[in-house]
C-alpha cells in the first residue's frame, strides 16, 4: 500500500495517454497524425513548455462527449488511487474546449459524471479547479467564468496556467476579484518558467491561496522567508520540471533545500501522461534521487492534505492525516 497523499496539481487533459487518445479518436472518427501509440509516445519528447503545450492542444481534438470527459477523468483516478492517492483537486482548461465547440455543461458534467462516484468507485475525495488559459485574453476569461456560473456546485476554484512569460498574474485581476465574489478558492501556476515577481504578483493581486509550481522563488531569499511566513503552499511538480527543462536532472532539483528553508513544499504530476508519472511515482523519483528519508516523504504527504482545500470538511482531513502518520514504511 502506497503512502497517503493527495495530488493538488493536476491537468485532466494531461492524463489523456496515448491508448485512450486512439480509443477516443476512434469512437468521435478523429485521425491523429501518428501511425499508432508508440509513434505518439515518441512526440512526447519536449524540448519546454511551449512544444509540450503544442502537442497537448493538439490532442484535445479527440475530447468531444460528456463520455469522453468521464472516461478520461475515470481512468486518472483508477491510476491515481492505486498509487496512493486520497483526494485530488483536478484543473480543467475550459477556454481550449469551448474554442472547439465543447459546450462548457459538456465539459463540466462529463468530468462530474467519474468525480461525484469517485470516493464509491476508486476512495478518492475529490475537488475542480477550472484554469484560465493566461495566453488567452483577459475578456475571455471574464466569458469564461460567465459560462461556468451555472456549474459551480461542480467547481471549488480557479486557476491560471498555460504559457507563462509575457503573461502576468495582474492581467487577470478582475476576473480573479469576480470569482472571489462567488466564493471560488483561487489559485495561479507562478514562478515556473516566469520570474519570482510574478509569484508575488500573484499573492498581493490575484490573492491566491495556493501557488502552483513556485519553484523559481528560490531566487528570493525575501519571497521565500514571506512564502515560509505565510504559509503559502506550494504545489511542486519535479518530474514535469525535468521534462519541460526547467531544471537539467532530477538531482539539480532544489526540494531538499526548500524544504530544508521550511516552505510548504507539496510533490504532484502535473500533466502525468506526457511527463513520465504519477503522484506515487514522483515520490519514488524524489525517494531515489534526492535522498529524502521517510520523514521528509511523510512531511510531503502531510503538506498535501494541509495545502488541499478541504476547509469544508475538516474531519476528512485529520482522517487522511491521521493514515500518513499511521502509514510504516
Amino acid at each position: 500500500m502506497p503512502l497517503p497523499k493527495a495530488e493538488l496539481h493536476l491537468h485532466i487533459e494531461g492524463t489523456l495517454e496515448p491508448e485512450l487518445a486512439f480509443e477516443l479518436a476512434a469512437r468521435n472518427g478523429v485521425a491523429l497524425p501518428y501511425a499508432d501509440t508508440e509513434a505518439l509516445r515518441e512526440a512526447y519528447r519536449f524540448e519546454d513548455l511551449q512544444s509540450f503545450l503544442n502537442l497537448y492542444y493538439e490532442l484535445m481534438a479527440v475530447l468531444r462527449t460528456e463520455q469522453d470527459f468521464e472516461d478520461l477523468a475515470d481512468a486518472y483516478l483508477a491510476r491515481a488511487a492505486a498509487q496512493g492517492v486520497r483526494h485530488a483537486e483536478i484543473f480543467f482548461d475550459p477556454q481550449a474546449h469551448l474554442a472547439r465547440g465543447i459546450s462548457m455543461g459538456t465539459v463540466v458534467e462529463g468530468l462530474w459524471r467519474a468525480l461525484g462516484r469517485s470516493e464509491t468507485s476508486h476512495g478518492v475525495s475529490t475537488r475542480l479547479i477550472l484554469c484560465f488559459l493566461r495566453d488567452e485574453s483577459a475578456e475571455s476569461a471574464l466569458e469564461t467564468l460567465a459560462a461556468a456560473e451555472p456549474h459551480l456546485d461542480r467547481i471549488t476554484g480557479v486557476g491560471l496556467d498555460s504559457a507563462e512569460v509575457g503573461h502576468p498574474p495582474a492581467k487577470f485581476r478582475e476576473v480573479y476579484e469576480a470569482a472571489a465574489a462567488l466564493g471560488l478558492r483561487r489559485v495561479a501556476h507562478a514562478g515556473e518558467e516566469g520570474p519570482p515577481a510574478y509569484i508575488t504578483e500573484a499573492l498581493d493581486v490575484l490573492g491566491v491561496e495556493r501557488v502552483d509550481h513556485g519553484l523559481r522563488c528560490v531566487e528570493d531569499p525575501a519571497l521565500v522567508e514571506r512564502l515560509v511566513r505565510e504559509r503559502i503552499p506550494l504545489t511542486l511538480c519535479p518530474l514535469s520540471n525535468v521534462r519541460l527543462r526547467t531544471v537539467d536532472t532530477l538531482a539539480d532539483h532544489p526540494l531538499p533545500a526548500m524544504l530544508d528553508a521550511g516552505l510548504l513544499c507539496t510533490l504532484n504530476s502535473d500533466d502525468p501522461a506526457y511527463f513520465g508519472g504519477y503522484a506515487g511515482d514522483t515520490f519514488d523519483a524524489v525517494h531515489a534521487t534526492l535522498g529524502l528519508d521517510e520523514d521528509r516523504l511523510r512531511e510531503l504527504a502531510r503538506n498535501s492534505f494541509l495545502a488541499s482545500f478541504l476547509e469544508d470538511d475538516e474531519e476528512r482531513r485529520a482522517r487522511y492525516l491521521a493514515e500518513v502518520d499511521a502509514y510504516v514504511f
